[in-house]
């Protein structure tokens, strides 16, 4: 049986047209783009064309503006670091949210050891932040805001726009993660009033292991890696030529076919909300579905676990995660639904759903049948389900 990715927050499948581009440059044998010879050249200008595409799709004025990197993580590293280290002199305050991806909540826990000072953020019970209270965090010692676009398990999208202007009025570097955004919805930078933001080819399918970071001109940041000149002395070593041609065409196409992709993912959302009801009882929805991702859905299945579901959902070849990828292998509750107030067990019976241009209605509705089957099923042996002999 065909497998039903419905897991595309860890992994989209690469667009026929970017894989074509990706193989001619393989079978091109192009050179370092940094070589000053012909064959060198040739490689640069492939480089800044692939640049020139990404600087389009977030709005970018420059093409200095991005560097390229091995993907999100190290994007959001960047920013985090390089902006802490490089503005310490004016002073060693940050602000985020409870909910960032690990790769914020790490990069925040390093500083912390390193004498900078961080302020968490709570969000309300759907999943956003108040504006306001990023504006009464801000204090004369704060460098750096670091609110990320889109949950990267929820898919709600917070009021970037909103905190960059105060951050703006209050002369604040702001960073935003948008990993999980770009290249599934409109994103400008200037609009958004973001200073840093960071990105990855993969969500918007193109390759893995590339990525870029929006740096604003005239940000002050300190390069994560250190060695030659690449990326305008943004970032050592030989970029990942390959990758980011590949990335490049991604950027191309997600641009252009933006909102016929957006407007049928929502589609689908819509569709597979309305369903719910008519295949699954006691779930609620995490997803604030007025500000969310067009292509992601979080449920909580009361009374059993979203590891149980996804493993039956597994031997019925469906995809699906119970959390970020990078926080699998985790037996932690998720900080992210902490956050918004779930009980532990209602986060533990956690399911996230993800899907892509290259899923269907079908698709969905063979989830829907899936899902009802194996939620019966493991509430049937589950002490918790209120429907078992014996419980409460």
């Amino acid at each position: 049986m065909k497998l039903i990715n419905l897991d595309h927050i860890s992994a989209c499948p690469l667009m026929p047209e970017v894989k074509e581009v990706m193989i001619d440059a393989i079978n091109s044998d192009l050179h370092n783009p940094s070589s000053q010879h012909k064959a060198g050249e040739e490689a640069a200008e492939r480089l800044e064309i692939a640049r020139e595409n990404v600087r389009t799709l977030v709005g970018a004025k420059d093409l200095k503006e991005i560097v390229f990197t091995s993907g999100g993580t190290e994007s959001v590293n960047h920013a985090i670091k390089g902006a802490a280290m490089a503005n310490r002199n004016k002073g060693n305050h940050i602000v985020t949210t409870n909910i960032e991806h690990n790769a914020v909540i790490r990069s925040l826990k390093r500083l912390s050891g390193e004498g900078f000072k961080v302020t968490s953020l709570p969000v309300d019970e759907t999943g956003r932040v108040n504006p306001d209270d990023v504006a009464k965090a801000i204090t004369e010692k704060t460098i750096l805001v670091s609110i990320m676009h889109s949950n990267n398990e929820t898919g709600t999208i917070q009021p970037i726009k909103e905190i960059g202007a105060i951050t703006r009025q209050k002369k604040v570097l702001f960073h935003s993660d948008a990993v999980d955004s770009v290249g599934v919805v409109p994103i400008d930078v200037d609009d958004l009033n973001v200073d840093l933001l960071s990105f990855g080819s993969n969500r918007f399918y193109g390759p893995h292991g590339v990525g870029g970071l929006y740096i604003r001109k005239g940000t002050r940041i300190f390069p994560l890696l250190e060695g030659g000149v690449q990326e305008h002395n943004k970032r050592g070593g030989t970029e990942n030529l390959i990758g980011i041609i590949g990335m490049g065409k991604a950027a191309e196409l997600a641009l252009k076919d933006m909102a016929t992709r957006s407007s049928y993912l929502q589609s689908l959302k819509d569709h597979l909300v309305a369903s719910l009801p008519d295949y699954l009882d006691e779930y609620l929805i995490n997803t604030n579905l007025e500000h969310s991702l067009p292509e992601m859905l979080n449920i909580s299945l009361k009374y059993i676990e979203g590891e149980s579901v996804m493993l039956m959902l597994d031997g019925d070849d469906i995809a699906v995660s119970t959390k970020s990828a990078c926080a699998t292998g985790s037996l932690r509750a998720s900080h992210v639904l902490m956050s918004l107030g779930l009980s532990h067990a209602d986060a533990q019976g956690t399911i996230v759903i993800s899907w892509g241009i290259d899923n269907s209605k079908e698709d969905i509705d063979q989830f829907l049948a899936s899902i009802a089957e194996s939620t019966k099923v493991l509430r049937d042996m589950s002490p918790l389900s209120r429907d078992n002999p014996g419980s409460d």
